[in-house]
């Protein structure tokens, strides 16, 4: 008689990956995107980071074995690469983590289920929110609703005179107040992941992180990668439609030197194909883009991601409906979500197909951004891109 019992299943190889590894292969190939995931991850505080013009990359604290190697990944920790999302096969991890599937070759803005056209219904929220509101008017309804008790999101810093600068800083939201304070468009980089040290501190333990496609993906990858208790507080991802972000140093040596456009007189931002500049004395001006390249950030040269794949639901005021946001909704809470939120009446929907050149330039965008990830790396990023 012969053995036909099945075979066991195959053994998951150990993940023994660290800090030597993550500083070899993603920050100082170029590919790390700043988004500090690894910060924190780190269980032992040894990974710091710093929100300046020309850094937004982590860096190793101990000097026992120099800046490319940790202690305690010698000693077995592996949390830093757990937590990344541009570390090996971050792609198809996170994807088979929220969809129990990779993305398809024709799928360039990864995988989803609706796209519509959103709004805020509340005229306030609307208004001081950036295109349709969506992002604000979401946030103020989980937390009014006692969906999340904390939104990791980015702010401003403060002038010297008290008002609000152009310097996107992470930070916590925990009221309407604090989301509304939040709202706009700054177009520098926020790790607003950043801000989740602040959240521990305040007790908050139901979070909802809004940030640019590379911090959507975080959450998934370490769900995927089981990175331990710093990835339980996240309970929604938004993501914004994202192509770069540029350096801080963009607001003086451009507009402030070029322009004359001081940072303290701008009042609102917005890129419809040229960077679009309202000043807080009613003028309007519009600067080339291609003037603004010089500042793209490093991090954002080789970022494959527009379209924020691994969100619940991304967004992004593209298209020719100006006054509504592109919707991507994308796992089966993000869906709840937005029907709960029209069943309130907290905002107003149309098909995504009322704007058939904004779903057509979401994965134009999409497939562009894809080709910038290099050959050398990863190749599950390119898929679809011949």
């Amino acid at each position: 008689m012969t053995d036909t019992a099945p075979a066991p299943p195959a053994t998951k190889p150990r993940w023994t990956f660290q800090w030597k590894e993550l500083y070899d292969e993603v920050i100082q190939s170029g590919i790390c995107t700043g988004c500090a995931g690894c910060v924190i991850a780190c269980p032992h505080d040894v990974i710091g980071y710093t929100h300046e013009p020309g850094a937004y990359k982590p860096f190793h604290l101990e000097e026992e074995l120099g800046l490319d190697n940790c202690l305690h990944g010698e000693k077995g920790c592996t949390s830093c690469t757990r937590a990344c999302p541009r570390f090996r096969h971050w792609e198809t991890e996170a994807d088979m983590h929220l969809h129990g599937r990779t993305r398809s070759d024709d799928e360039m803005s990864g995988v989803y289920s609706d796209i519509l056209l959103v709004r805020a219904s509340d005229d306030f929220v609307y208004d001081t929110g950036q295109d349709g509101g969506l992002v604000s008017a979401m946030l103020i309804w989980l937390l009014e609703n006692d969906v999340i008790d904390g939104a990791l999101t980015s702010g401003v810093e403060s002038l010297p005179d008290g008002s609000p600068g152009w310097k996107a800083i992470p930070m916590v939201a925990t009221n309407r107040d604090e989301v509304l304070r939040g709202a706009g468009s700054r177009y520098t980089y926020s790790a607003n992941t950043i801000a989740f040290d602040e959240a521990k501190e305040k007790g908050l333990d139901r979070l909802a992180l809004v940030g640019m496609s590379c911090q959507t993906s975080i959450a998934p990858v370490m769900w995927h990668r089981k990175v331990g208790k710093v990835s339980k507080p996240f309970k929604l991802n938004i993501g914004l439609l994202c192509s770069k972000s540029f350096d801080d140093s963009m607001f003086d040596e451009l507009f402030g030197v070029k322009y004359g456009l001081r940072k303290e007189d701008i009042a609102k931002m917005n890129i419809k194909g040229v960077f679009q500049i309202w000043m807080k004395n009613g003028d309007y001006h519009e600067v080339n883009l291609k003037e603004c390249h010089a500042w793209t950030r490093e991090g954002c040269t080789h970022c494959p991601d527009f379209a924020a794949e691994h969100a619940d639901i991304s967004t992004g005021g593209i298209g020719n409906l100006t006054d509504w946001t592109l919707t991507v909704v994308r796992t089966d809470i993000g869906r709840a979500v937005i029907k709960a939120m029209i069943d309130d009446g907290v905002i107003e929907t149309r098909p995504g197909d009322d704007d058939p050149a904004a779903i057509a330039l979401m994965h134009r965008l999409a497939a562009n951004s894809r080709k910038r990830w290099p050959e050398w790396a990863n190749p599950e990023a390119k898929v679809g891109i011949g």
